[in-house]
């Protein structure tokens, strides 16, 4: 028996996501899908759970600041199917150097928070000793 994918309106999935509708729709008119959304008979967008899947790879990388064209060319690259494998790896690799030197700028201002909050909270201390 062949699986049934679930159909879900925009307003689903922005809430499965955390994504508004107009950036859906954003993602959709910049090429990040994998697969063409689909249009219900009503002509209303309709999404699988295949698309939210994918969807959340996207919200990931977003977060981890990567660039909105290199994930319309990851989300190219995957649509194309295999043979480009290297190319993805090189996409993510360079990706990955970039999150690896941001951790690294922010475990720095992290300890200057972290030594600056223990010097107030000694002044503190020492002022209610007082």
């Amino acid at each position: 028996m062949a699986e049934v994918t679930a159909s879900l309106s925009i307003g689903q999935v922005a809430e499965r996501t955390g994504l508004s509708v107009h950036a859906l729709r954003f993602y959709e008119q910049q090429g990040v899908f994998v697969s063409p959304v689909r249009r219900g008979p009503a002509g209303r967008r309709v999404y699988s759970q295949d698309d939210v899947d994918w969807l959340s790879v996207c919200i990931i990388l977003r977060a981890s600041g990567m660039p909105l064209p290199a994930l319309r060319r990851y989300a190219d690259l995957v649509r194309e199917g295999e043979g480009n494998e290297e190319e993805r790896l090189a996409l993510l690799r360079e990706h990955h150097g970039r999150v690896t030197d941001q951790l690294g700028r922010l475990a720095q201002c992290l300890d200057l928070i972290t030594f600056k909050v223990g010097v107030y909270e000694d002044v503190l201390d020492q002022n209610r000793q007082a």
